[in-house]
């Protein structure tokens, strides 16, 4: 029987295979993270030398079939078609944590989702507050900050040196996937416009074909890939951003072989294999892409960045994504203490929550896309977007490595106590039932 859920503890350890799958999938995203600082560094620096018209004109460059409507600028193809390899995998994550992780019990799912759930509404609120009398459409941007970008994140705790317990790196990444979840479903249904239901119910025949396949374990490119290609297409013509179509991908992907009893066919489904393949190229190739197209803006000196903070929509993205994050992530974590009666865990404090929530505001690959979308052709309003991001990311980067460094010496503590010998099957002894 379940303990009460007043017994357990927040953000308390989850199981030993869990714990492994989240290390492995954060050494990879901090990879991806730090090719993405890289690439969105460089982009951000040549837009801001004598050559920038050299890159803006890259950025501008039209390629694909216009017969199809994809005669698309390569910018957008990073936003559109190299995005949805992300929104994929992230399709697969969600579908993992929920089917077969540790948070299929709702008891370890309610707190990151109300983190989550908070880590949205208090900086769109704090965004709206700020612009309610700006105009000109200024609102449109409420969504903005309330996306985080979990690859930049790991990268800042990779660049800082600081080791997050266990448990705090599955909330955040946790988080993070969740808070995805929610951008995805902003995204679907607050920036789509003239919504075309013929191509979106075409979209279903390729993709309820790719879910068939999948479900059969077909595993060939060949078939695969046409099909999804197939749906990215028809959803882009249906009006909803064509990323929706790879979290619609990755969520027919089975986790787990369905046989009768635990039977010789019983295993892990094909999530896990997709998750190995495309993490990488995601991780590697499709973000740092989009953050080389996305992050270059012209700034025009210090002037011109201090003329951009008075724009109060850029204003009120950096207050969202560093108070906001704190406000919503902790608030809605002590609303869940004290409704629940739970305790924090005993190897951790209140600050590593506060860090975390700091984490939670390094906005940059969905709040990037989310801000192309809600000012379209407003080309001086999306720059002050692009500087409204970047400025938050690192102020909320900057703070986080702050608390964090402040918590090291507690971290060192709890990694010595949770170092222990390996038994024989190579499950330390912690994890092992008493």
């Amino acid at each position: 029987m379940n303990a009460p859920l007043s017994r357990l503890p927040l953000l308390s350890r989850g199981s030993w295979p869990e714990t492994a799958r989240i290390a492995e999938i954060l050494r990879k995203e901090t990879v991806g993270g730090v090719l993405l600082l890289i690439a969105a560094a460089a982009a951000l620096i040549w837009a801001n030398t004598p050559w920038s018209d050299a890159y803006h004109s890259l950025r501008e460059v039209t390629v694909g079939p216009s017969s199809l409507h994809l005669d698309l600028t390569l910018g957008t193809w990073a936003a559109d078609g190299l995005l949805a390899i992300f929104f994929f995998v992230v399709g697969l994550e969600l579908k993992r944590e929920f089917v077969a992780g540790d948070l299929r019990d709702p008891r370890r799912a309610a707190l990151p989702v109300m983190a989550a759930i908070g880590g949205m509404i208090a900086p769109a609120l704090i965004f709206v507050a700020i612009n309610l009398g700006t105009g000109g459409g200024a609102l449109n941007g409420w969504a903005i900050p309330t996306a985080t970008d979990i690859a930049f994140a790991v990268a800042i705790l990779a660049v800082i040196g600081t080791h997050l317990p266990a448990a705090l790196r599955t909330f955040l990444l946790t988080l993070a996937v969740v808070d995805d979840l929610l951008a995805v479903t902003v995204i679907a249904i607050f920036y789509t416009d003239d919504l075309n239901f013929t191509f979106l119910g075409l979209a279903l025949i390729p993709l309820a074909a790719f879910g068939f396949a999948v479900q059969k374990r077909i595993r060939s490119f060949w078939i695969l890939l046409p099909l999804a290609a197939a749906t990215w297409w028809l959803v882009h013509e249906s009006g909803v951003h064509a990323t929706i179509a790879g979290v619609l991908l990755g969520f027919t992907v089975p986790v787990v072989r369905s046989a009768a009893s635990g039977g010789p066919d019983a295993g892990p489904g094909l999530a896990e294999h997709f998750e190995h393949r495309i993490r990488p190229l995601s991780a590697g190739f499709a973000v740092p892409v989009f953050a080389f197209f996305a992050a270059g803006v012209t700034i025009g000196g210090l002037d011109g960045f201090v003329d951009t903070l008075g724009d109060r929509v850029a204003l009120g993205i950096v207050a969202g994504l560093v108070i906001g994050k704190i406000v919503g992530i902790v608030g809605m974590s002590l609303v869940a203490a004290k409704f629940t009666r739970a305790e924090l865990d005993s190897d951790l404090s209140w600050l590593d929550v506060i860090a975390v929530a700091l984490l939670g505001g390094i906005g940059f690959t969905v709040s990037l896309l989310i801000g192309e979308l809600a000012f379209a052709g407003d080309v001086l309003r999306s720059d002050h977007v692009k500087i409204g991001v970047l400025t938050g990311t690192l102020t909320a980067a900057l703070l986080a490595a702050i608390v964090l460094r402040l918590r090291n010496r507690a971290y060192r503590r709890i990694a010595e106590r949770e170092t222990v010998d390996a038994n024989h099957d190579g499950i330390p002894d912690i994890y092992q039932q008493p």
